[in-house]
């Protein structure tokens, strides 16, 4: 499904029901907007391991303006600014209240930067595996050097320089990379999502290159307005968005809770995954 938002188009799909029969009455359940990563990626990735959520609330996934299946429109309108700015429309459009916020890696950026100006927006905000400003590119940087691979160090080179000339080079990337992003890498299972996955260079090379807007980015100056009850999730062997970030994000954000998980890296859905849908479930019905 398409919504026609801000001269784009975005994306959308939903899964579970939003209203369920309990006794005499219908009881309305909370709507999830699960946010993607990236930039250069889309929702797919959470495809069927989100599926898990619908025991507790309906899932809204979208594809940032520019990536997976939403429409390309302008290039310079491919910021993490517009697509907070698309977030909040396609809330509105889908005539939700409030809802609770759920955003991985790059989507945690979204998803923080969203909760911060569209206060009244969120009932929960959840934060997996994230970082609220452009430190975590050198930080990233020195971990590669320590524990990447010299073909991983030279693939992570095209994400600084911006440098990645088709989608078919972005997935070789994920196919060599991988076993930096998950502790329980199956280059089987792996390849089979990167398959599904429609990558978007332009995009990643926008936001990565030396000018690129994740270079100076700075939520923190704005983390003190988040309203809505927060669930911070990192992994300890996370290389790209280190916990180190998310202690941050924690001590900047009232009424939140740190959760490092010990066995997972960054892509937690595939390193803890039972540990990760059980916490979000359990934040959100508490």
């Amino acid at each position: 499904m398409h919504a026609r938002i801000r001269h784009t188009e975005i994306y959308f799909d939903i899964e579970g029901a939003g209203l369920i029969p309990e006794g005499p009455q219908m009881r309305e359940r909370p709507i999830a907007f699960a946010v993607h990563g990236g930039p250069g990626s889309d929702h797919s990735g959470f495809k069927p391991g989100y599926a898990a959520l619908t025991a507790a609330m309906q899932v809204v996934y979208f594809d940032h303006r520019g990536q997976g299946r939403s429409a390309r429109s302008d290039p310079t309108r491919w910021t993490l600014d517009e697509n907070v700015e698309d977030m909040e429309a396609l809330r509105r459009h889908l005539g939700c209240g409030r809802i609770v916020s759920i955003g991985t890696s790059y989507g945690g950026m979204v998803a923080m930067a969203h909760a911060a100006r569209y206060p009244e927006a969120l009932s929960r905000l959840i934060l997996v595996v994230t970082a609220a400003h452009g430190g975590f590119i050198p930080r990233a940087q020195q971990i590669l050097a320590e524990r990447g691979t010299p073909e991983q160090q030279a693939l992570c080179a095209k994400v600084w320089e911006g440098g990645f000339a088709d989608e078919a080079e972005l997935k070789h990337y994920y196919r060599v990379v991988g076993p930096l992003y998950s502790r329980r890498f199956d280059a089987a299972a792996a390849e089979a999502g990167i398959a599904r996955t429609i990558h978007s260079p332009e995009a990643l090379n926008r936001a990565f290159r030396p000018d690129g807007f994740l270079r100076r980015f700075d939520l923190r100056p704005e983390l003190s307005r988040i309203a809505a009850p927060t669930l911070i999730l990192a992994g300890r062997h996370d290389w790209i968005c280190p916990p180190e970030f998310s202690e941050e994000i924690h001590a900047l954000i009232p009424n939140s809770r740190l959760l490092i998980l010990e066995e997972s890296s960054h892509t937690m859905r595939i390193d803890a995954p039972d540990r990760l849908f059980s916490e979000i479930l359990a934040f959100v019905e508490g």
